[in-house]
């Protein structure tokens, strides 16, 4: 690389940055909650949020984020401080293995770790590494991601309060793989007030531009209905063998809320858990057909009060 493309690489860096930061200083100080809802709801959506009298699922999202708050939730959203409460639950059977815990990425040694493993971002989505080789790893540029992970609040993205005061850390798990050779599989149960309605299957997760989600319900039928990705109709996934086991500990899970996606993987017959979300695709996922939409909306029952 010359020094001309260096000089004009090290500029759109620069300015990247600038903007990065520029982006989190308005979220976090020169916007509200309301109106940056209201904002994104529309820019995502196209439409506007009705947070006086939500009907549809999405909305009832967007008021959750602004009129409810647990504490349960938000070490329930902590993908540390859930695993104690999957264990208290459910029992520690149903946990991936862990390997460490890092509040900083200087405490990451990657000669003690197995070959492939898992690191995640404890305060946020998608904060992922999937190694399956750690020899075909460029770790210099995925320390800095890590890096820039720690010094991020998820909670200003979207205002999922969840985030908002989870301590950032680094975990790394064991590294899984779906048993018949095909794409990790997730298993993602939705359920409203710990009642599970239906439950979907997420094609190549972590690359977010193939994704492809199957919707079944509990009998494990394929629905018609989509929330933003398109069916995968090439690949049969068989039902589960130990589904009832996995909508059991769903409800488990979920019974303390009034909405949660619990997700699974299930792998040689086991059921691992995976994690719990409280606004699924932060409450702007597209769902097809709208009436979809208005019967999701039906089932969750939102609490009577406002903080």
């Amino acid at each position: 690389m010359n020094a001309f493309v260096k000089s004009i690489v090290r500029k759109s860096e620069f300015a990247t940055s600038l903007n990065t930061k520029i982006r989190g200083l308005y979220y976090k100080y020169l916007i509200s909650e309301y109106k940056l809802i209201k904002n994104k709801f529309r820019g995502r959506l196209g439409r506007e949020v009705d947070l006086e009298n939500p009907n549809k699922y999405n909305d009832k999202l967007q008021w959750l984020k602004l009129n409810w708050f647990d504490p349960l939730a938000t070490i329930c959203a902590d993908k540390y401080e859930v695993r104690e409460f999957v264990k208290e639950m459910v029992g520690e059977e149903y946990l991936n293995e862990l390997y460490g815990v890092y509040e900083s990425v200087d405490e990451i040694n990657i000669d003690i770790l197995p070959n492939s493993f898992v690191l995640k971002g404890t305060h946020g989505s998608g904060f992922n590494i999937v190694c399956k080789d750690k020899t075909k790893m460029d770790w210099n540029k995925e320390f800095k991601k890590m890096r820039r992970w720690l010094k991020t609040n998820y909670y200003l993205q979207n205002r999922e309060w969840v985030y908002k005061d989870i301590k950032p850390r680094i975990i790394c798990e064991k590294f899984i793989k779906q048993d018949d050779g095909a794409e990790l599989r997730d298993y993602r149960i939705f359920c409203f007030n710990g009642i599970p309605k239906f439950i979907t299957v997420d094609f190549s997760i972590t690359n977010k531009k193939k994704t492809r989600r199957n919707l079944y319900d509990i009998e494990w039928n394929l629905m018609n209905n989509e929330i933003s990705y398109p069916k995968e109709l090439t690949i049969k996934v068989n039902k589960p063998d130990n589904l009832d086991e996995m909508i059991s500990l769903s409800k488990k899970l979920s019974s303390s809320f009034p909405h949660a996606r619990v997700d699974f993987y299930y792998i040689k017959g086991k059921i691992i858990f995976g994690e719990i979300t409280f606004f699924h695709q932060s409450g702007m996922g597209e769902i097809r057909p709208l009436e979809f939409e208005d019967e999701m909306g039906s089932w969750l029952q939102l609490p009577n009060y406002k903080i």
